[in-house]
């Protein structure tokens, strides 16, 4: 976490040497300070945290996709001429066990429109998923496990 931390540091300097504490001089000033960091690794110790960096960045690239991909479904579903919903209730089983993990898989799928975590089972192992168009519950299920879950679980471990 040693990194993170300098690559703060060094965007608040950068911020207080243009003089405004701006959002925009504070992201320029963290971009800056991660590409000194990395130049750096060399003569500082190795760290994880850029290979963190661009698992959140991946995250947030699945996620946004799919959003967009939902958004669009579920526009087409109730603009469209024709209402081809499937829905379903879903139990995906969970290879995640921490509360933090499954707090963030729940309020990703319900975030995603078209799709809405209900519970989970008193024994963690299922997350209960109702969804629009679901036409295999098992490829639904695999959508959920090989996206979802496997970015919360490398952006969380």
């Amino acid at each position: 976490m040693g990194a993170f931390v300098l690559n703060i540091l060094l965007a608040v300097a950068w911020a207080a040497l243009l003089g405004t504490f701006s959002g925009t001089n504070l992201i320029a000033g963290f971009v800056l300070g991660y590409i000194m960091i990395w130049l750096m690794q060399q003569v500082m110790s190795a760290s994880s945290y850029f290979i963190k960096i661009r698992q959140i960045i991946r995250f947030l690239r699945i996620f946004s996709w799919e959003l967009i991909v939902s958004n669009i479904r579920v526009f087409l579903t109730v603009l469209g001429p024709f209402h081809k919903m499937t829905p379903a209730i879903v139990a995906i089983p969970l290879d995640i066990d921490s509360d933090g993990e499954i707090t963030l898989l729940a309020n990703m799928i319900t975030l995603t429109p078209g799709t809405l975590s209900l519970d989970v089972s008193d024994d963690r192992r299922f997350l209960y998923v109702h969804g629009m168009h679901i036409k295999d519950i098992e490829a639904f299920k695999q959508e959920i496990k090989g996206g979802f879950e496997v970015i919360v679980r490398e952006v969380l471990e």
